[in-house]
């Protein structure tokens, strides 16, 4: 018997040991064995997919970018989530503030998560920039660097950023759509008090990455075998639930083009 591939994971929250035990439970039934290891932050899990310490790892959109370059391109994003596909960012204000989107920022205060967060710091400027506002002269941004190497995952930087628009402490914020829509569900925001205003073109966020090198009948067995999780079945809706899915669908890698343009264009990423 092959022995189990690996697959790293960021513990960026206590559900994640639940889980990745479920989904290793799930795949070893399958005829896929696999284990995994948790990571405390993206860059020692890209590190790990590099030298071949992993061989599978569940990376953010940025961690895959990092991956893609580190390698000189020699990997694949092999499954990612429904929810991954059409990722978007929203720009929220207080009612009355005069500013209905991106070109509007100009000479406004504006909040943005943490500065590895694809979803509430890179692609929000990167969009803010093809508006024509030059948010590094023009814009007072305010960074909330919470949690960092965690790429935005644990939704601290994106709750400090709502309440600084609430507050008052700047004009206008910058966070995932999932985290505003989860705001309005469990009413932790004031829809009278801030109000989304503009929601970005789509991107990518996260992915199953693997080196060139491994790619062959383990990983497509690994693939097949995930893809036929099946949201109708209650001993894997709980498992999809817990990830934030209800299907997991083959690798695409055209939504990450804007964050490797934005990675570019904001040196030090």
């Amino acid at each position: 018997m092959s022995k189990p591939l690996l697959l790293g994971a960021v513990a960026y929250d206590p559900k994640v040991v639940p889980i990745w035990d479920g989904i290793r439970d799930y795949m070893t039934r399958g005829g896929a064995p696999m284990d995994y290891v948790l990571f405390s932050n993206y860059e020692a899990q890209v590190d790990a997919l590099v030298d071949g310490f992993v061989d599978i790892a569940w990376n953010t959109n940025l961690a895959y970018v990092r991956s893609f370059r580190r390698l000189d391109g020699r990997c694949r994003a092999v499954a990612m989530r429904d929810t991954d596909v059409e990722f978007t960012s929203v720009l929220m204000t207080r009612p009355g503030s005069g500013i209905r989107g991106p070109e509007d920022l100009k000479g406004r205060s504006l909040a943005v998560g943490s500065r590895d967060s694809g979803h509430a710091a890179i692609l929000p400027l990167y969009f803010i920039a093809r508006a024509g506002v030059d948010w590094q002269r023009d814009v007072q941004v305010r960074r909330f660097d919470l949690d960092m190497g965690k790429h935005g995952d644990t939704g601290a930087s994106e709750q400090a950023v709502l309440e600084a628009v609430a507050s008052g402490q700047v004009e206008a914020g910058a966070v995932g759509d999932p985290f505003w829509a989860r705001a309005l569900e469990l009413r932790t925001v004031d829809p009278a008090r801030v109000q989304a205003v503009w929601t970005s073109p789509p991107y990518h966020h996260c992915n199953f990455t693997v080196r060139e090198d491994l790619v062959g009948e383990r990983i497509d067995s690994w693939v097949n075998t995930l893809l036929k999780m099946d949201y109708n079945n209650p001993e894997h809706r709980t498992l999809l639930d817990l990830e934030g899915l209800k299907r997991w669908m083959p690798g695409r890698v055209d939504g990450y083009r804007t964050l490797f343009e934005a990675v570019d264009e904001q040196r030090g990423l």
